[in-house]
């Protein structure tokens, strides 16, 4: 397998092939996401109840907190932002030397801030949702006065003059950022190296965001920002057992984060909890008049919803596509989570997801004419500045015709629409987040069922359709191989529809105990 091999997973010309004998004829090409009209079935069944708690927390150490418990700490004065904020950077003190999950810490910055914080509690001022509480941006995000590198030293040198959007809005609701997490070079990729998965340190943690799932489930930060073109947030969060959330695209501001793909890339949360997740969308969601991707739909109630339960859900099982790649282990705690759902009071309806197939021939093409779009001054201003990995996958994105990218675009419409049809007698569907627990570090190829595949491909198979269709889709732990590594469920729903998907995920989480399990630290 050759080096272009090992990193794109697709042939340009093979791809044209394909895309040619789809019946695209009559196809305008697809214009970002389907959605419903405000106001429709996007915003139905929202139930007002109470949010659900999650695990009791280790009181012995603040930082192995979720948001929400910590929340309600802080703000009744019984835990100081000071001694949360002093735990996850002694934490990350102990531990990230091995791990090596941050770009940057701000230790001096946070402890000043999270003073700050303090003195508000006892002022008996207003406080935001996330006061006084340690969270993490991937390395793509802009903090005002700090650099944004996005793992490349390409951007060596670059200081943001302003913070991101989503930056902006953590801050607004009381959070102190206490650093950056590492990425994968530009967000293209999966293993974002150097940083190790916290349950096996000899395996990836997955990527892009791979900073970002080995530091929340290594309770070094209590939540952390990542990114998602096909499945950058969810892969990382699979494989090191946390939350992770990607939300409809458009529904939360990409302004100030560094693009890969500016028609696939989702900006959202890596969590403890549910609970956290949905917490962090209530912040984060909203219409950016700055962002031209950000979409101006009404922003729903996604706490209030969680203790809801499933009972007189209609959940989707997929019979192709989403079971096909995953391996026994993979298989078998997914089916049994599947089960809790059932026994939860849902009711399990067998469905097939017309077109997902393509979705690999989709992105791969998309992603590679808009990421190569995006640093073609730079490849050629200094090529060497990049990893080879990287440099060869833009380098093939030029390769890629224009009739093949308009063709991409008409492709998927195909997959929007097979989703639209999935789910138009279903609330959500369920699936394997990835088809295999973590790979050894150094990998370049995966097997799924017994055949070789890239490692793009055998992680992101599972999670790159949501991408496409622009629809929400969570990952929440779900079990374990019988290697003792982190397995996902995979929650997607219809667009704008998160309160659902959340919903779902939250009486997943409820019934089971998988969200409470620590990996081994290092140090």
């Amino acid at each position: 397998m050759t080096a272009v091999e090992e990193t794109t997973t697709a042939d340009p010309a093979a791809v044209a092939d394909r895309f040619r004998a789809l019946p695209l004829r009559d196809l305008e090409p697809a214009r970002g996401v389907r959605y419903p009209e405000p106001g429709g079935a996007a915003d139905e069944g929202v139930v007002p109840v109470l949010a659900a708690a999650g695990g009791a927390p280790d009181r012995g150490d603040p930082a192995a907190l979720g948001l929400q418990e910590a929340a309600a700490l802080v703000a009744s004065g019984e835990l100081s932002s000071t001694a949360l904020v002093a735990a996850v950077l002694a934490r990350i003190d102990r531990s990230d030397g091995v791990l090596q999950s941050y770009a940057h810490v701000y230790a001096d910055e946070a402890l000043a801030l999270a003073a700050e914080a303090d003195t508000a509690v006892r002022d008996g001022r207003p406080l935001g949702p996330l006061h006084g509480l340690p969270v993490a941006l991937k390395d793509l995000y802009d903090v005002a006065g700090r650099p944004t590198l996005a793992g490349s030293d390409v951007r060596a040198g670059h200081v943001a003059d302003a913070d991101s959007e989503v930056t902006r809005r953590l801050r607004a609701a009381g959070a102190i950022v206490v650093g950056k997490t590492v990425t994968h070079e530009f967000a293209f990729g999966v293993v974002s190296a150097p940083t190790h998965n916290p349950w096996d340190v000899g395996t990836i943690p997955g990527g892009s965001s791979g900073g970002s799932g080995a530091a929340v489930a290594a309770d070094l930060c209590l939540m952390a920002m990542g990114s998602d073109t096909g499945g950058s947030i969810r892969i990382p969060a699979g494989l090191t057992g946390v939350v992770g959330l990607k939300a409809t695209y458009g529904r939360i501001s990409k302004r100030g984060v560094a693009a890969l793909s500016w028609s696939l890339d989702h900006a959202g949360p890596l969590t403890k909890t549910v609970g956290d997740a949905a917490l962090c969308l209530q912040v984060l969601a909203g219409h950016d008049p700055a962002d031209p991707s950000s979409v101006d739909a009404p922003v729903g109630d996604y706490l209030s919803g969680l203790t809801a339960g499933v009972v007189g859900l209609r959940i989707g099982v997929p019979v192709n596509w989403f079971f096909d790649w995953s391996d026994d282990d993979v298989d078998a705690a997914v089916r049994t989570a599947i089960g809790v759902l059932a026994e939860a009071g849902a009711t399990l309806v067998p469905v097939e997801v017309p077109d997902v197939e393509l979705t690999e021939d989709v992105l791969s093409t998309l992603a590679g004419v808009e990421a190569s779009a995006i640093h073609q001054d730079e490849i050629r201003r200094m090529p060497a500045a990049y990893t080879e990995e990287v440099r060869l996958r833009l380098l093939a994105g030029e390769l890629i015709s224009g009739t093949a990218y308009v063709n991409a675009q008409r492709a998927r419409g195909l997959v929007q629409a097979g989703f639209a049809a999935a789910l138009r007698d279903v609330d959500v569907l369920v699936s394997p987040t990835l088809a295999i627990p973590a790979p050894a570090y150094g990998s370049t190829t995966a097997a799924l069922r017994g055949q070789e595949h890239p490692i793009l491909f055998a992680l992101n198979c599972l999670t790159a359709p949501a991408n496409a269709a622009g629809i929400p889709a969570l990952t929440v732990p779900c079990g374990f191989s019988d290697g003792g590594l982190p397995v996902g469920l995979q929650v997607m729903g219809r667009p704008f529809d998160e309160a659902t998907v959340l919903r779902v995920g939250a009486a997943y989480e409820a019934a089971t105990t998988w969200h409470l399990q620590s990996p081994p630290l290092p140090g």
